[in-house]
């Protein structure tokens, strides 16, 4: 379903929002965990989408069969996209308004859902993903909110953008105690993949090593398009949203 014209008084804007609700819904009274996925758009309508779509609605009938089924909520982004995703300006684009985009998603929009959803509130059983600037914002999310995320997927992140200041955000921020993915296709472009890996050493160095709490994946051979990351969310997500132990 599709909520329409969603106000964001943090942005004075408004916007398009899509429910996807789990094959089990209708049955019972369970509550699911959430997963706030950037640039809703291009999940699941082709006529919509900027570059082909990530066919959400396949790679969630999948991991229900596995018994993973989040309430997923696609955000459609706005024409101020590149600034709302952005935590830190750019010298060449601007933007670095990302605190009050999250503030939308947090304070706005995520109550919604949960009035009108049956939703696991707690930051433990809500997620944060998207890609290249839409990853951007989802690592930023992790760091910067983990009151309201507890997980977070960065696909193909934009590190690039504000690079300088957004690493020693990185490097002086506190590390969250929830899960976190990251990923990147080797056939990106050397920027991307030396970026995503600098993330990974610092990671390291503040004691976020690959394992239970954090993944990081390499596709051989994988571009910057929709199709890559529709064909890495499935296992994503399964790492997100697993039980924790």
């Amino acid at each position: 379903m599709t909520l329409r014209n969603v106000w964001s008084p943090q942005r004075r804007n408004r916007r398009d929002v899509d429910v996807y609700l789990p094959p089990s819904y209708a049955r019972g009274r369970r509550r699911y965990p959430v997963v706030y996925m950037q640039d809703g758009q291009n999940l699941s309508d082709p006529s919509i989408a900027f570059a082909g779509t990530w066919d959400l609605h396949r790679v969630l009938a999948r991991l229900a069969l596995r018994g993973i089924e989040p309430i997923v909520v696609g955000v459609h982004n706005v024409e101020t996209r590149l600034a709302e995703y952005s935590p830190f300006p750019d010298r060449k684009h601007g933007g670095g308004e990302a605190d009050a985009y999250l503030a939308f998603l947090i304070d706005t929009l995520k109550p919604r859902i949960d009035r009108m959803f049956r939703t696991r509130r707690r930051a433990s059983h809500t997620a944060i993903l998207g890609s290249s600037m839409g990853g951007l914002v989802s690592l930023y999310a992790w760091f910067r909110a983990p009151e309201a995320f507890g997980a977070a997927g960065a696909m193909s992140p934009a590190l690039w953008y504000g690079r300088e200041r957004l690493f020693d955000f990185f490097e002086s921020a506190g590390v969250p105690r929830g899960r976190l993915y990251v990923d990147v296709g080797t056939a990106e472009g050397a920027t991307t993949l030396a970026d995503a890996r600098a993330f990974r050493s610092l990671a390291a160095a503040k004691g976020l090593r690959v394992g239970d709490r954090f993944s990081y994946v390499e596709e051989s051979g994988a571009r910057h398009q929709e199709a890559y990351w529709s064909a890495r969310l499935g296992e994503a997500l399964a790492f997100l949203l697993r039980p924790r132990t």
